[in-house]
């Protein structure tokens, strides 16, 4: 299979090579910005802490500590880290069950997303909830749902509110390839559609579903058109470009708090891990994976341009990841210490 080709994303705004071309598996976006000093070191560190985490995050699952489904976030990180940077407080996310990156970008503590995974008191849902099912009020962050397309009704139901209540928030529903092609999310559409609802809904298309290629699996491969047919327009970003995806929620947002309603992110993007940890990935080669790592990898994208524009130099590189590492291990012995929660805690949160 042939891998997709970046549109550039040199100058403060580049118009893309084919954006919106139909059927189109190119990685491509409708616009890139040059980030400053601060914007790349930004980025760099949060989509770092992400990596680190989801390594840590696959090692406890291999030795036994986390149980359940696991779905790592490893090498999307460009998408939910360029998201939050254009994002303002108040505004919502939801997401499936590949959450732990969106829960991080986010700002919510590494410990207490460790420690849900390990089933601890000290997690998110009180160790009773696991990977898929996390939540933080605090931090506008309303899961983390295992049933495939459920959470875009969700955020549907989130904007609903936000235009009901006359604030300025946008809910961001993050969904994949895969649960494209649910119901619920024409209906979502539909609804979201007709009453302007301020909604950014977001198709992380990492090109395989659970397993299936895209192009094998769907008739309208560019996922930035599935919203045509209610008015709802669209546009594919490369999702792998921290840049590209900043610029793309930037026009996003504003579309939403202006009044206009909902629109569609295309995140053109790619996993390097399997679908969960239980999946050994055999449906594509090694070499294609690796041909992405070394010529699209969100973070070393970023390593580069620090380093070639002079903004950090190898040594502090080497302590930012120094850095994240004592965080990562920190959530680690944290969530491995910490109690399981107690028996009585069976009968708690439960609503009827």
């Amino acid at each position: 299979m042939a891998l997709p080709n970046l549109a550039s994303a040199s100058g403060r705004k580049t118009a893309a090579k084919s954006a919106n071309r139909p059927g189109s598996n190119d990685f491509t976006g409708r616009n890139s910005l040059d980030f400053n000093k601060d914007e790349d070191l930004h980025a760099y560190r949060e989509m770092l802490l992400i990596r680190r985490f989801e390594e840590k995050a696959g090692q406890l699952y291999g030795m036994g500590f986390i149980g359940g489904f696991c779905h790592l976030y490893i090498g999307q990180e460009a998408v939910v880290v360029g998201m939050q940077m254009s994002q303002k407080d108040g505004d919502q996310v939801i997401t499936a069950y590949r959450d732990h990156g969106h829960m991080l970008a986010a700002g919510m503590s590494a410990r207490g997303v460790m420690a849900e995974l390990t089933g601890r008191r000290g997690g998110y849902s009180k160790g009773k909830g696991g990977s898929m099912h996390m939540f933080s009020k605090e931090k506008n962050f309303y899961g983390g749902h295992g049933i495939v397309g459920a959470q875009v009704s969700l955020g549907t139901g989130l904007a609903f509110a936000n235009k009901y209540r006359g604030n300025d928030n946008v809910s961001v529903a993050y969904f994949g390839d895969g649960a494209a092609n649910q119901g619920q999310v024409y209906e979502s559409f539909n609804m979201a559609a007709l009453w302007k609802l301020p909604i950014v809904y977001i198709v992380e298309n990492n090109r395989y579903a659970m397993g299936t290629s895209t192009s094998r699996a769907t008739a309208q491969s560019n996922y930035s058109l599935r919203g045509s047919g209610f008015g709802i327009p669209g546009m594919q970003v490369d999702g792998m470009d921290v840049r590209a995806v900043k610029a793309a929620a930037d026009e996003a947002l504003e579309h939403c708090r202006t009044g206009n309603g909902p629109i569609i992110l295309e995140m053109l993007t790619y996993r390097y891990r399997g679908h969960s940890m239980s999946d050994p990935a055999k449906y594509r080669s090694k070499d294609e994976v690796q041909k992405m790592r070394s010529e699209h990898d969100p973070i070393e994208q970023v390593r580069k341009r620090l380093l070639d524009k002079g903004w950090a130099s190898e040594d502090e590189l080497k302590g930012i990841d120094k850095d994240i590492r004592d965080i990562v291990s920190d959530s680690s012995d944290f969530a491995q210490a910490d109690p399981e929660p107690d028996v009585s805690e069976l009968y708690t949160d439960i609503l009827l």
